[in-house]
């Protein structure tokens, strides 16, 4: 991995730490799972995401609100899968 995306993916993850232990344990498995796959793609996405508060992501990843927007949504999926806790539906 190169310097840059190392920088990258370092930067996500710092910002995934969250105030709710539940968003916590979500991207703890991800990350666990997934860091060594993560595309620029899934990056974009997973940046959008991290921008949005607590509670509106929660209500994202639990299934209690949809995005419209196809690639958070496919992030999304991707957390759901990794989280027993985040498979509410």
């Amino acid at each position: 991995m190169d310097e840059d995306r190392k920088a990258r993916i370092n930067r996500l993850k710092w910002h995934c730490r969250r105030a709710l232990l539940e968003l916590d344990l979500v991207f703890e498995r991800f990350w666990e799972r997934h860091s060594d796959d993560l595309d620029a793609q899934g990056e974009a996405a997973l940046e959008s995401l991290l921008e949005l508060e607590d509670h509106d992501l929660w209500a994202l990843v639990s299934g209690r609100e949809v995005t419209g927007d196809l690639q958070q949504a496919a992030m999304i999926e991707r957390l759901r899968e990794v989280s027993p806790i985040a498979n509410f539906e």
